[in-house]
């Protein structure tokens, strides 16, 4: 009979792998006589010994390949909102009164816009008003009433630039910090630097908009080269969560725990046979969480469990926030489980219809009808994050591929009604644990259409939230193919000025 494996402890030290192990032999020539009086003793002992670390792992369910923090968190736990397509960054949170002054007059720049699309129209002022908001003066449109009631607790960074401004490319920067797919997401990223905090749910989490899924579709949440463990469980905010998680028909309890006895038995043979095989383990731990997620999963997104006002916060139950609402709700219930990282997006199918913020032809009917989607279930999950005591250690980032250009997209001389894609400078907010509230960050020129101070980049943006959770970028590294690898590649500079 094969020796069965009992624990595997995994350290890892960037990028580097040792694992340990220990097992209990039943082979023949490895067998110790023991007295009656030595067994029981073990009965006593070992099995007491036993009951009483995973009654603790229970209390204190840190799980998986996570390594010590490298400085003290400011926060512990990330959501994660992506508006697909690229919002605009003058009709949000990058206010520019010199568009009013200048609409309808051609860009004076000395060099010629490179655009998507190659169509430079005139300038054009925001199509929503803006005010100074909350104690703080910060300013942010009409597009976003909510979220306006909510500025305090907004850090604005007005300086963000993309190496693309083609969809794809740049979600998976975005993500991963690269251009190309095939690298780990931040989530992925998140997952195996600090581990698991819930024995029965995934670390890293997605739930996708409903109308469809990002440019790129499910390589947005893929742990790249990490082992497979560490990839983005997608949920669904309405419907069934998650696909297959039940039997298609009801097993007798005994014909159900005798499967999952003979399936553990035939995972531990397969795993001797070949030895420690990190893509082997992820899968065998997924299937492992997936049986925990059977109690799991319904009772997290049991919604109707929340009281008619927190459901009436959200927007629950009506049109146009049902769908980011219960997201929302979800995201918030899943970190009090211990979800690491929680990732939402709001926008998905390309195409016509566009179901995104993709505001090429019309800017007031696109952005018009995703900020209404979008805006009071945001400012409803700061509200209830900073009620429940969970905006302290807690993240909230809103971000996008790219912005929006100040100049219509549309042929010279002509005013157009939509904007194209701008990679050279824009928006994008952050909340929570370890940042000034009410503070913006670096700024664009006098058009809103390139960055000018305090430029900052994705490895930038990624430096930082992962100094806010503790870990060093430098340091969080996996080798791959010869190369210690990291979220920030080879760049990437902490935001000290935002820190509180």
């Amino acid at each position: 009979m094969p020796s069965l494996v009992g624990s595997e402890m995994c350290i890892r030290d960037r990028g580097c792998s040792t694992r340990t192990s220990f097992s209990m032999s039943t082979d023949s020539s490895s067998r110790t006589a023991i007295s009656r009086r030595r067994f029981l003793e073990f009965s006593q002992t070992g099995i007491g010994s036993t009951a009483l670390m995973s009654m603790l792992a229970d209390d204190h369910p840190v799980v998986g390949s996570g390594t010590p923090p490298h400085t003290a968190p400011r926060a512990r736990r990330v959501i994660h909102i992506v508006a697909t397509g690229g919002f605009s960054q003058v009709d949000s949170f990058d206010y520019k009164p010199q568009l009013a002054r200048l609409h309808g007059t051609p860009l004076k720049s000395d060099e010629k816009p490179d655009v998507f699309f190659g169509k430079v129209g005139l300038l054009r002022q925001s199509d929503w008003p803006f005010r100074q908001r909350g104690n703080s003066g910060l300013w942010v449109s009409e597009l976003f009433p909510h979220l306006a009631g909510v500025a305090d607790e907004l850090t604005i960074i007005k300086s963000m630039v993309a190496e693309t401004s083609n969809h794809t490319p740049a979600t998976f920067q975005e993500n991963s910090g690269f251009r190309l797919n095939g690298f780990p997401v931040l989530g992925s990223w998140l997952s195996y630097g600090l581990g698991s905090a819930s024995r029965n749910l995934p670390t890293h989490v997605v739930i996708p908009d409903p109308r469809g899924l990002p440019a790129g579709g499910s390589i947005n949440w893929t742990n790249g080269f990490l082992p497979s463990e560490h990839q983005g469980v997608p949920l669904r905010a309405r419907g069934t969560p998650l696909d297959d998680l039940f039997p298609s028909r009801p097993l007798p309890a005994a014909t159900e725990r005798d499967s999952r006895q003979l399936l553990a038995l035939l995972n531990r043979q397969h795993l001797e046979q070949r030895g420690s095989d990190d893509a082997l383990l992820g899968r065998i731990r997924s299937y492992q969480s997936a049986a925990r997620m059977q109690l799991a999963v319904p009772e997290v997104t049991a919604l109707d469990s929340e009281t008619q006002a927190t459901q009436q916060l959200y927007g629950l139950g009506r049109e146009p926030t049902a769908d980011l609402g219960r997201a929302c709700l979800l995201a918030r219930r899943l970190l009090q489980q211990g979800v690491r990282f929680v990732q939402l997006f709001s926008g998905g199918a390309f195409g016509r219809p566009r179901h995104n913020w993709d505001g090429h032809e019309d800017m007031v009917k696109n952005h018009g009808r995703e900020a209404a989607r979008v805006d009071q279930p945001l400012a409803a999950l700061l509200t209830d994050l900073r009620r429940t005591g969970l905006l302290d250690d807690t993240v909230v980032l809103f971000t996008s591929e790219f912005g929006r250009t100040p100049f219509a997209q549309s042929n010279a001389g002509v005013l157009g009604t939509g904007r194209d894609h701008n990679q050279y400078g824009f928006s994008v907010w952050m909340a929570g644990g370890g940042l000034k509230g009410g503070f913006s960050y670096g700024s664009t020129d006098v058009y809103g259409w390139k960055a000018s101070e305090n430029i900052t980049t994705w490895h930038d943006f990624h430096a930082t939230l992962l100094h806010l959770l503790g870990i060093d970028h430098e340091d969080l590294t996996f080798y791959h193919n010869g190369i210690e690898r990291r979220l920030t590649n080879v760049h990437g500079e902490v935001i000290d000025a935002i820190l509180s």
